[in-house]
């Protein structure tokens, strides 16, 4: 690939790209947003989400001081989420949306009005 690249900090990095949408100072989380297809809610906080999970017969797996984990006793399946909603990432999404196929959806966000 041509164009400028720079060594900084043990990273290489083109000097001449933008930050990836969403990633910009404070390292936010991109737009997206995970929603509960059937009722169309937007999944804001934890509580949102294990009350969505439980209606699908998910339950709370072991305590553990950085992660929640939830299980389905019928399953093998694990969801795997850091314990502050705020570090909640893209990769975590997912992994809601493929363990509980047809139930959550990633969505980009709805511009701020």
């Amino acid at each position: 690939m041509s164009g400028v690249w720079v060594f900084e900090d043990g990273i290489v990095r083109r000097a001449d790209s933008d930050p990836p949408s969403g990633a910009g100072a404070g390292g936010s989380r991109p737009n997206k947003v995970l929603v509960h297809v059937p009722s169309g809610e937007v999944v804001t906080s934890y509580d949102v989400l294990e009350r969505r999970l439980r209606e699908l017969g998910w339950e709370r797996y072991l305590y553990d001081p950085c992660l929640l984990q939830f299980h389905q006793r019928s399953t093998v399946h694990l969801i795997t989420v850091p314990r502050d909603f705020a570090r909640l990432k893209l990769v975590h999404m997912y992994d809601v949306v493929v363990k509980t196929r047809n139930v959550f959806e990633v969505r980009d966000a709805a511009p701020p009005a």
